[in-house]
């Protein structure tokens, strides 16, 4: 596992849009815009089970990710890793939690907006980070 950087772990604390990319059977890469989080150790990504990228991953756990500083796109993550977990448990808070970051909303309205939905935790163990701040 390669520790995030010290210097970019605030694009975690903020709302910084990333893109997952994951491979899809044929092994085409399939990006999606995702919420993303980072518990010191893994990389964080909140999804709903059935979604295309779960499907990916659960045929191959290779991905790769950049996290992309909403103040200076210039600035950006790129994260290549393996998905070591897909887990329900804290689904519900995490994406409330992310909701609360990204929109500011209420602890449980991303619950109810997304009610029927099993909400699934990604844990990602980055294998390479890259930092980028250009021009």
């Amino acid at each position: 596992m390669t520790p995030i950087p010290d210097d970019f772990t605030d694009l975690f604390e903020r709302p910084s849009h990333s893109v997952l990319v994951t491979l899809d059977p044929d092994g085409s890469p399939h990006p999606t815009v995702v919420w993303v989080g980072y518990d010191g150790e893994h990389i964080l990504v909140n999804t709903a089970d059935g979604r295309r990228k779960v499907r990916n991953i659960r045929n191959d756990p290779t991905v790769a990710l950049t996290v992309i500083d909403p103040e200076n796109p210039y600035r950006y993550l790129t994260i290549r890793g393996e998905v070591v977990e897909i887990t329900e448990e804290g689904a519900e808070e995490h994406i409330n939690e992310l909701g609360r970051r990204y929109m500011d909303l209420e602890e449980d309205y991303m619950t109810e907006m997304h009610e029927g939905e099993t909400r699934l935790v990604v844990r990602i163990d980055p294998e390479e980070a890259i930092p980028v701040v250009a021009a």
